[in-house]
């Protein structure tokens, strides 16, 4: 009895684990040099107007973003990456602290600094983060997945004048149901039209084993380039846990590009 009792609460663990694996693969896409709950499509943050239409901001933003791609050829990273499961059959806590190595166009190379926590959650879920977001950036994957009106409709849901400058709102509505896809909300700087921030959820529920899920991602500037500061993403588990992922990047150094022209004054020349 003790045997199969230890067995079926052994199973129901790597269940639970595996929902968690699930949730950081469809993260995976997010991850590259490429959402709290959100409000509806016709929220309207400012009444300000803005200059420009959803259309445009949305042509530009992927015109800049191509600019910036090719410009990037290689930069230094550090990452926390900190998983957190609070439930059924026990809670657990694992981190891993990831130096990266980026060369354009799409190779990453990853070495473990340190790591602490539940040693299944790092070989089961951490680590394998890390070849899915391998996977990820590959060309074809990249093009499924990049913020462009191939993949996505926008609409505007507003303009803010924000301290770091003025900002536009758009509602993110994807084209299909893809996992490594998101529904909700983007902020796109209005002098260099980069994300600034994503807020919303999968376009795609990656597993039955989960309820809902929630993502956040910051992003910051970085010489000429924007890349990203923080990924926050939770997930309610049908089982009655709740799972968090949250990765923070850290020491960037751009160690190889091109010069950047016509993508407007940084932020800290609009103070």
């Amino acid at each position: 009895m003790n045997c199969a009792r230890d067995m079926g609460s052994r199973g129901m663990q790597t269940r639970a684990v595996s929902v968690l694996f699930l949730l950081c693969s469809s993260l995976a896409a997010l991850c590259q040099p490429t959402p709290q709950q959100f409000g509806s499509e016709g929220n309207i943050y400012s009444t300000s107007r803005p200059p420009l239409s959803a259309d445009q901001v949305a042509r530009k933003l992927q015109e800049k973003n191509a600019q910036r791609a090719a410009a990037l050829d290689q930069f230094t990273s550090t990452r926390i990456y900190h998983v957190q499961y609070r439930g059924f059959p026990s809670d657990r806590d694992a981190q891993m602290v990831v130096e990266v190595i980026y060369r354009a166009p799409n190779s990453k190379q990853f070495r473990v600094l340190s790591q602490s926590g539940s040693r299944f959650v790092i070989d089961h879920v951490l680590k394998k983060l890390l070849d899915s977001e391998q996977e990820a950036a590959n060309e074809e994957n990249r093009a499924h997945t990049a913020l462009t009106t191939e993949n996505y409709d926008f609409t505007l849901a507003g303009y803010e004048n924000t301290p770091n400058g003025p900002e536009y709102i758009l509602n993110l509505l994807p084209k299909t149901k893809n996992k490594f896809l998101y529904r909700g909300k983007i902020w796109v700087d209005a002098t260099d039209f980069a994300v600034v921030k994503i807020d919303g959820e999968p376009a795609k529920n990656p597993s039955l084993w989960i309820k809902n899920t929630a993502v956040k991602h910051t992003y910051i500037k970085v010489d000429d380039f924007w890349l990203p500061a923080e990924n926050h993403t939770e997930s309610t588990i049908r089982l009655g846990g709740r799972a968090i992922l949250s990765i923070e990047y850290r020491n960037y150094k751009i160690t190889k590009a091109a010069p950047l022209y016509g993508l407007g004054k940084s932020r800290e020349d609009l103070k």
